[in-house]
């Protein structure tokens, strides 16, 4: 940017023309706490709503070492030689000295990281429950202002909360790995009913007749969950990175998902409500930030903290106080 930040209006062409490294710079801001770049990243966003929403959001979540980069690596592959745009949001565990991402995913994404018509960003979760990063959503809608066809997310794992990506995409993907019947029972239900595949990653060498194993397992279990999407029945299958097993059929399962969200309203529906959750959620945000920078709040707290510790005062009371300090 040559010493000085482009306007919104400069940022928001450049973006809309694809200019991936002035992307990648917005979406640094994007993640960023100063209060000036919040204030730079809100109105960009607000003007370049109409570009967004074209995109095909697919989540990824899987327990660790189920394969997640490679699957999502060599799926991109596949859709890049197709003559789809994609780009991977991946949301890697945060450094707890330094919030930043630990693993780096774009340096175990090598071949699908140099495709012309690619774009990988990792990020740090810092310690945001669901998976994702809490700006994910507005990182989302500034790719697809950048004309990508594909959004492709990868969460930091899967656990009790991990239904948050859910509310971001349009389609889920869990992975996970060949194991007996009894291992089955520790995923848990509520992780089932919100996916729409579960890939039974790793078929290869010795673990071949166990993954198939595991699948016909799954896809019985699977009769017994609702679908998070109308008109969908989730599909189970065994794959390999190492082999291609089962990655073209993944393609054009996927394609076919495309194709029923396309054919009814489903998708538009499905955009709609996830604006709206944005929309709370960035007003709880807005919320929260302004209350935690009010002075007479940070005064009062800090007063609080200090009678807590010393036994004058219990919590309910100064968590009143601290709230009615706001308005002072």
């Amino acid at each position: 940017m040559n010493g000085r930040r482009l306007s919104i209006q400069e940022t928001i062409n450049r973006i809309l023309s694809g200019d991936l490294s002035t992307l990648a710079r917005t979406i640094t801001l994007v993640e960023s706490q100063k209060s000036e770049d919040k204030m730079f990243v809100n109105e960009l966003i607000g003007k370049i709503l109409p570009y967004t929403g074209n995109s095909f959001r697919i989540g990824f979540t899987g327990i660790p070492g189920a394969g997640k980069s490679s699957f999502i690596e060599y799926f991109g592959k596949d859709l890049c030689e197709s003559g789809k745009k994609v780009a991977v949001l991946a949301i890697d565990p945060s450094s707890p000295v330094t919030g930043g991402s630990i693993l780096g995913d774009s340096t175990r994404m090598t071949e699908l990281l140099h495709h012309p018509l690619a774009f990988i960003r990792p990020s740090a979760s810092n310690g945001t429950i669901g998976g994702v990063h809490a700006n994910t959503y507005e990182t989302i809608l500034l790719c697809e202002a950048a004309g990508f066809d594909y959004t492709l997310i990868e969460t930091v794992g899967i656990g009790q909360s991990e239904g948050n990506i859910r509310e971001h995409v349009d389609c889920m993907v869990l992975l996970t790995l060949a194991r007996g019947g009894d291992d089955l029972q520790g995923i848990k239900r509520g992780i089932l009913e919100l996916v729409d595949f579960v890939i039974i990653n790793k078929c290869d060498g010795e673990l071949i007749e166990l993954s198939k194993y595991t699948a016909s397992l799954m896809k019985q279990t699977m009769k017994l969950v609702s679908s998070p999407t109308p008109n969908w029945k989730q599909v189970v299958m065994p794959t390999s990175t190492e082999s291609g097993l089962g990655m073209s059929e993944f393609l054009q399962k996927t394609n076919l998902f495309l194709e029923l969200m396309n054919i009814n309203s489903y998708h538009f529906d499905l955009r709609g409500q996830q604006n709206r959750k944005w929309f709370h959620r960035s007003v709880k945000d807005r919320v929260i930030r302004s209350f935690f920078n009010n002075e007479n709040v940070k005064t009062k707290l800090m007063e609080c903290e200090e009678e807590f510790m010393n036994k004058g005062i219990d919590m309910q009371d100064a968590v009143v106080k601290i709230i009615h300090s706001f308005n002072e």
